[in-house]
């Protein structure tokens, strides 16, 4: 169980004022017993640098790192999905085959912090795995990846990658594929969706029981996929288009779709997602940020580009959105298709970012603005971990129903 203690002592980052006592015990009871999910973390891109340690807690303000496992334990936060991430690179043989080696590495990675931390954290691929580590006090690390890059076009590779413990596979990322057309990539659409090599791997995946995610996907590709998958989906970092007009959010009637669909949508708490930023300082943020995920910086570099981060955190610290700006996009969801459909994917160290939730220590925030707006522990229960769990359940079901047939 977590440290409800823990909780109570946590300020209460939305407000920023003290609550009574009689707010901040309900607060603390439900953020305890909901099993606490989110479902897109890329902290792996700092594991792989040298000196950093997933098992010591790190300082936000001195290092700019968002998560490690004692500040999850920290903040209540008892699951995440560990990013295996890849920017998209060259589309020759040779490039595919060197990502494939990079994915491999960063699975051997996460593997190997669960492996020298069996007291604090536990490989988790199932929802009873994530339940049963809930039970024993210990973080449960799920695995997906970023952009499906690393599969080639070599369709084994994904059961390869299904029993390192992938779960959920990010089709693309901000540059179109070989799997299909991205939401950003700037010279526009390629195939006007999936390719038939990702129609194939959209089949597959929902043969083998990996969750098909379409965060940084185009609209068309959405579509595509919602027409061909037999197994619900999920957008596992997206936001919503109707309150933030950013092509990496979803629209209305895409959240609908995906609703029918049976799948849900994990609201993304990086700034330009939440609320328009100024372009100038989205552009420069991202640039930092790329620069930031080698794995070759002395710490003379780390530290520089860490203070020019602050610098421009510091500079447009008005413009940076609010729990409560984040939490409009998870009402605006409920509003639209129900409260089974949406949940919570932060993109913590890959650019997420709000008032009052700086890292993994300070999720309380939003249970708290949860229960300020009335949502029921039951509500609460399922946007934090419930849906997510659900959807994955269902997938694992499709599959084995497939497996049989």
């Amino acid at each position: 169980m977590k440290k409800i203690f823990l909780l109570l002592a946590l300020p209460l980052w939305a407000s920023g004022q003290t609550t009574d006592s009689k707010l901040a015990q309900k607060v603390a009871k439900i953020h305890a017993k909901a099993f606490t999910v989110d479902t897109h973390a890329d902290v792996p891109i700092n594991m792989m640098k040298d000196g950093f340690d997933v098992a010591v807690e790190h300082d936000f303000e001195t290092d700019g790192s968002q998560i490690d496992f004692p500040r999850m334990k920290k903040g209540g936060m008892d699951a995440m999905f560990f990013a295996v991430y890849l920017g998209q690179g060259q589309r020759t043989p040779e490039a595919t085959a060197e990502a494939k080696q990079k994915a491999l590495a960063i699975f051997d990675k996460i593997h190997e912090a669960v492996r020298l931390n069996p007291d604090v954290a536990g490989l988790a691929t199932s929802p009873q795995d994530g339940y049963r580590l809930q039970k024993e006090g210990k973080r449960a690390v799920f695995i997906g990846m970023e952009n499906g890059w690393p599969v080639g076009h070599d369709l084994a590779n994904l059961k390869q990658y299904y029993d390192l413990g992938l779960r959920y596979i990010t089709l693309s990322h901000s540059a179109n594929n070989d799997i299909c057309d991205s939401s950003m990539d700037p010279d526009g659409p390629e195939y006007n969706g999936l390719s038939t090599l990702g129609e194939q791997l959209v089949q597959e995946m929902n043969r083998l029981g990996i969750m098909v995610d379409i965060s940084h996907v185009s609209d068309s590709t959405f579509y595509d996929v919602i027409k061909l998958t037999k197994a619900p989906v999920i957008a596992s970092h997206s936001s919503c288009r109707a309150l933030c007009a950013h092509p990496r959010n979803m629209t209305d009637h895409m959240i609908r779709t995906l609703a029918k669909n049976g799948g849900v949508i994990q609201i993304n708490f990086v700034p330009s997602f939440i609320k328009a930023q100024p372009q100038e300082q989205e552009v420069s943020m991202r640039a930092l940020r790329l620069k930031l995920r080698q794995t070759d910086l002395s710490e003379e570099d780390k530290k520089a580009l860490n203070e020019e981060m602050k610098a421009i955190r510091a500079k447009n610290a008005a413009n940076l959105p609010t729990v409560s700006d984040a939490v409009d996009h998870i009402e605006h969801v409920i509003k639209l298709v129900g409260v089974n459909h949406v949940g919570i994917g932060m993109d913590l160290d890959g650019g997420g970012q709000v008032a009052g939730c700086r890292d993994v220590s300070e999720i309380g925030s939003i249970t708290e603005e949860l229960v300020r707006r009335g949502y029921s522990a039951q509500a609460i229960e399922k946007i934090w971990g419930g849906n997510i769990m659900r959807v994955l359940g269902e997938v694992e079901k499709i599959a084995a129903k497939k497996t049989r047939e």
